[in-house]
Formats: structure tokens, C-alpha cells, sequence
């Protein structure tokens, strides 16, 4: 897809669900002269909370904001469409901590599943595929929605983030967010195809729109949802099969006024929520992309099979890649610091739940993510993760990971790197 159409699908889907909020300060710009207007998320200093719709509408006044989601839980805050000219006088106000654009996002899904074989979810607790049992956890997929009528989906809520004031509407609309929740999470049935955790609890966060698009504003009303709700639901593994372009500053985002990284650190630091997140399909630096880029997140790499099987040599399937290696698009680590979070999932020719039923085959680093979002929920279920930290949790998963011999592993894992590539070694659902 060109970049420049692309840019702009991806801004008018998430622009068609602020001007469904009924956008405030609107009578403050009406009858001006047009001028250049962008898309903002703004972020208040913590002082602002008890005061957040009196500042609101002051900067509708006296800067011209017209404001569409308000935060108030992941950080303080609100998005909006601001004249260009007012931005640096609303960077100046006593209340704001920073005002950051409200950039694109896409779903990381590259082209057209076999993986909870590979990673030997057969010889889990839950043994998956044995057509009985599940997994007492809950996850929440961050993406396009979920199909909440699949016969093997488990779906007990959500949020909708493309357009909140359709209450209880987070149907999908595209079958990414579909295809990814059955990898974590579809039934261990007669049906369809069987998930990492079988029958774990799901919670839709739709973030992205028909269009697999959204923005800086909808994530963070999906992470705003995520810090308010995941200790009353129990939700303590989150997967975000998405990204756009952005870097880790170290410091979760406050030396770089990234609202995205600063919320994500509430979430996974304050909240206890293990973020799972897709390493994007570039075949370059996670470095240059967030939320893969973040030190708080785990970031999942993709590799290459075909049987279901170690070993390689298996003819491929749904596309051209070689058996038992490395994705050749998957993005990857190069930093130590970004090796320190990273491991590898399943991503090509996987098959999973379809939107509005059956099954369809998919690949990308959306796809290998899941598979780690699963084994986390089984990891914590299963008892080995219950009740450590989401680094305690990414650890304890990394270094099982690493942990399995040689014969596990693939062309491109630590035991057999590919120079100034890190790629991480192949999750292990079997451990839990």
C-alpha cells in the first residue's frame, strides 16, 4: 500500500470516530478564518485529574480545541484537532505536561497459522488439541475487535476505541483482531482450529478500524481502558499485534513526550499487565518502531515453519520462506538493551479463527505475538507466573525459551544468529 494513501486512510478512520464523540470548543473556532489544523494528544500533569473537564473546555476556548477522547486512568490527558497556531501556546499552559501528535497506526498483519505445534502447546497442562480443557486466564487483544459471535471464541467484553458511544459495540470489522485472538485463545473443541490457552477469557479493545487503522489517541483509549479495568477483570496479559514508526527514549516517553510509551509504562508498571507486542514486519531495526521499540513491552519476532515440526526442510505452504528460519520479514533486534525483551514466535502461513467464521491463513509478527500472549496466560494460569511482575513474567518466559536444546530451536535463534540480527529464541508453551 502507498505511503501516502495509506497515511490517509489511516487518519480519516480514526477522524470519523472523534467527530462521533461530539467534539467540544467548537464554538470557539466558528466563524475564523481556516487555518492549518492537526491531530494532537495531549497530555496534563497528574495536578490536572480532579480538573480535567474544566481544563478541557478552557483550552476549547481559548485555544480552539476541538477535543474527542479524554484519559484519565493509563495517563491524564485528551486528543484533539488544535489550529496549528495554538499549539505552542498550549504547550505553554501551567496545566500541560506535553501536547504530542496524534500519529498513524496500523495492524502489523503482512500477507496470508501452524504454530501452537510447533511450540509444543500439545504437551501443556492443557495438553491443546486434546478437544477438552481450558485455561483459566484472561487476555485483552488490542486490534480491529473480535468476531463475538465465533462459535470458538470466547469474547466476555470490551471496549470500542473507533468509537466509544457505540456501547458494547467491539466487533470486528477487518479479521485481523479475529485471526489473532484465536491464536491466543481459541476452544479446545471439535471446532475450527485450537489456541495456545484454550477457552481463556477475552476482552475485545478495538483500537484499529475496518481498515486495520487508528491512531496515537485510540491506543491510548485502549491502554486508558486496559489501566481501568484489567484489576477488576482479572486481565493480566494484554497483546498489541500493531505498531508505528517511534523510538524508545529510555525513560518512558517523558524525555521524548510520548504519550504512548508513558501510558504503556502505567499499564504494565502500576498496573501488572504483561504487554506482548508484534516486532513489526520491516525486516529492520524494532528500534525505529513502537511499541516494539519499548523496554517495557515483550517483543515477539517471527520465525518460519511449515509442519509444525522442528528440524527444517518442510516445503513452504502459503508463501516463499524457508522452512525453520527466520521470517525473512520479520523486524529484529540489533541493541542489547532491545535483546533484553525480545523472543520468537510462530508468524508464517498460521492458521486461526476467521472473521465471521471458520478459519483463514495469515502471516507477520501479528500473528508470532499471539503466540506468546498465549503462552503468558498459560504461564500465569498454570502457576509459574502467578504473581510475578510483567518483567518477572517475560523472564520467566525468555529463559524457558532458552532453556530447550538445541534441536528446538531455528536458523536464526541465538544458538545459530544471524549477524547484527537478534530474532530471540522460540517460545516454549510445552514448559507450562
Amino acid at each position: 500500500m502507498a505511503g501516502s494513501a495509506y497515511r490517509l486512510a489511516a487518519v480519516s478512520a480514526a477522524a470519523g470516530a472523534l467527530l462521533a464523540g461530539g467534539l467540544t470548543g467548537a464554538e470557539a473556532t466558528e466563524g475564523r478564518t481556516a487555518e492549518p489544523e492537526g491531530r494532537y494528544v495531549v497530555v496534563l500533569k497528574d495536578s490536572a485529574r480532579d480538573r480535567l473537564e474544566t481544563v478541557v473546555r478552557g483550552h476549547g476556548r481559548d485555544h480552539g480545541a476541538r477535543v474527542g477522547f479524554r484519559y484519565q486512568d493509563a495517563l491524564v490527558g485528551y486528543s484533539a484537532v488544535i489550529p496549528e497556531s495554538q499549539v505552542a501556546a498550549l504547550r505553554a499552559d501551567p496545566n500541560v505536561k506535553a501536547v504530542a501528535p496524534d500519529l498513524p497506526v496500523h495492524a502489523t498483519q503482512q500477507v496470508l497459522p501452524t504454530g501452537v505445534d510447533r511450540i509444543q502447546a500439545d504437551v501443556s497442562s492443557t495438553a491443546a488439541g486434546n478437544g477438552s480443557g481450558g485455561v483459566d486466564a484472561a487476555v485483552a487483544i488490542l486490534d480491529t475487535g473480535i468476531d463475538t459471535g465465533h462459535r470458538d471464541l470466547n469474547v466476555v467484553g470490551g471496549y470500542n476505541c473507533m468509537n466509544p458511544f457505540l456501547t458494547g459495540s467491539y466487533r470486528d470489522n477487518n479479521g485481523h483482531g479475529t485471526h489473532v485472538a484465536g491464536t491466543v485463545a481459541a476452544r479446545d473443541n471439535a471446532d475450527d482450529v485450537v489456541g495456545v490457552a484454550p477457552g481463556a477469557r477475552l476482552y475485545a479493545v478495538k483500537v484499529l478500524g475496518a481498515n486495520g487503522s487508528g491512531s496515537t489517541s485510540n491506543i491510548i483509549c485502549g491502554l486508558n481502558w486496559l489501566a481501568g479495568n484489567a484489576a477488576r477483570y482479572g486481565i493480566k496479559v494484554a497483546n498489541m499485534s500493531l505498531g508505528g514508526d517511534g523510538a524508545d527514549d529510555g525513560n518512558c516517553g517523558n524525555s521524548n513526550q510520548d504519550p504512548w510509551h508513558q501510558a504503556i509504562c502505567n499499564v504494565v508498571k502500576n498496573k501488572g499487565v504483561t504487554l506482548v507486542a508484534a516486532a513489526g514486519n520491516s525486516a529492520d531495526d524494532i528500534a525505529n518502531h513502537r511499541p516494539a521499540s519499548y523496554d517495557e513491552v515483550l517483543t515477539v519476532t517471527a520465525m518460519a515453519d511449515f509442519n509444525g515440526q522442528p528440524g527444517g526442510g518442510a516445503a513452504a505452504t502459503c508463501r516463499a520462506d524457508v522452512d525453520e528460519t527466520a521470517a525473512d520479514f520479520s523486524s529484529f533486534a540489533v541493541s542489547t538493551a532491545d535483546a533484553a525483551h525480545t523472543i520468537a514466535g510462530p508468524g508464517v502461513c498460521i492458521n486461526s479463527t476467521r472473521n465471521g467464521g471458520g478459519t483463514t491463513v495469515l502471516s507477520g509478527t501479528s500473528m508470532a505475538s499471539p503466540h506468546v500472549a498465549g503462552t503468558a496466560a498459560l504461564c500465569v494460569a498454570a502457576g509459574p507466573c502467578a504473581g510475578l511482575s510483567p518483567a518477572g513474567v517475560a523472564a520467566e518466559l525468555r529463559g524457558h525459551a532458552s532453556a530447550q536444546p538445541l534441536s528446538y530451536g531455528f536458523a536464526g535463534d541465538p544458538n545459530a544468529p544471524v549477524a547484527g540480527r537478534y530474532y530471540g529464541y522460540l517460545v516454549h508453551a510445552g514448559s507450562y
